[in-house]
């Protein structure tokens, strides 16, 4: 793969969004298309008794798709060229979340809408940020809001919002990648601790 470097962002990407408007380029070249890691099993208490369902991640538009996001000011970003992930980010999002609950083997079951399990929780999570931020040393920023809310009765029992950063180590798209690998794995490893003390 070709190493574009930051200080020539503009060749990294392949649409530009500020507020209003979007532009494509080179939209029939092909794309490297990314996964994210998933995480080490979790220490917490045990919950066999309890059943939780991830719902679907809510997000903003630009983070509802495969594009990966690089910020370069507080309104505008760039969509990192001749890359993607390899689902939608939501959907990524609930799996790892997903993977991460049942490889702790504290709770009783854990799924998704549909699943047909009986629900003792939901596990609501809305993506924030999970993007580059450029600037004098370009950094992942991933922030993910959860909410833990008892399905029988629709009361929130909690929520908390979850950051963390990491710098980009390159000026590859695979170093891009990740950081924001490093920094979501970060938040992931939080919010299943978290849970696993509320429920």
């Amino acid at each position: 793969m070709k190493n574009v470097k930051t200080t020539s962002l503009a060749a990294l990407m392949i649409g530009t969004m500020a507020l209003g408007g979007c532009a494509a380029l080179g939209s029939g070249a092909k794309k490297d298309t990314y996964e994210l890691s998933g995480i080490p099993p979790v220490s917490g208490p045990y919950s066999k008794r309890r059943q939780i369902v991830v719902t679907d991640p809510s997000a903003l538009k630009s983070l509802d798709g495969a594009n990966i996001v690089i910020r370069t000011s507080p309104s505008s970003i760039q969509y990192l060229g001749k890359s993607q992930w390899a689902d939608n980010l939501p959907a990524i999002i609930q799996e790892k979340l997903i993977e991460a609950f049942e490889d702790s083997g504290r709770l009783g079951g854990v799924g998704k809408p549909g699943d047909g399990i009986a629900v003792d929780y939901l596990i609501s999570p809305s993506i924030r940020s999970f993007e580059i931020i450029t600037g004098s040393g370009d950094t992942a920023v991933v922030e993910i809001s959860v909410r833990i809310i008892n399905d029988r009765n629709g009361v929130v029992r909690a929520q908390r919002v979850f950051q963390s950063t990491a710098p980009v180590l390159g000026a590859s798209n695979e170093a891009f990648v990740s950081a924001l690998d490093r920094a979501n794995g970060e938040v992931m490893n939080e919010i299943v601790a978290w849970v696993l003390k509320i429920v």
